[in-house]
C-alpha cells in the first residue's frame, strides 16, 4: 500500500483537540486495510514527527434514514478505520496549518 493512500484525514473534534492538547495524540481516519506500521511509517513521513505508538479501531457502519418526497429512503454510511497516534514528547503536528 502506498504511504499517500494510508492517511485519509485528521479528525478536528473537541475530543481529539483535548488529547491533542493534553496528551500529544492525534486522530486520523486511515485506511481499512492499514496496518499499525504503515500507519506509523506515514505520519512520520508526511508531519515530520517521531511516532510513540498506534493505537486503531474499527468504526461499525451506522443505519441511516430519512423521509424525502420519494417515501421513506434507508442506506447505510460505510464503516470506518481511525488510529490514535502518540507523538513523542516535545513534538506536535500543525493540522491546521493550510500547507
Amino acid at each position: 500500500m502506498k504511504l499517500s493512500d494510508v492517511l485519509i484525514k485528521p479528525v478536528l473534534s473537541e475530543k481529539a483537540n483535548k488529547f491533542s492538547e493534553k496528551s500529544n495524540r492525534y486522530t486520523f481516519v486511515v485506511d481499512r486495510k492499514a496496518n499499525k506500521l504503515e500507519i506509523k511509517k506515514a505520519v512520520e513521513t508526511f508531519y515530520g514527527v517521531q511516532v510513540e505508538s498506534v493505537n486503531t479501531w474499527v468504526m461499525p457502519s451506522k443505519l441511516k434514514s430519512k423521509y424525502t418526497k420519494a417515501g421513506f429512503v434507508t442506506g447505510r454510511k460505510p464503516a470506518k478505520k481511525k488510529a490514535l497516534v502518540t507523538v513523542v514528547e516535545g513534538e506536535t503536528i500543525d493540522l491546521y496549518s493550510g500547507a
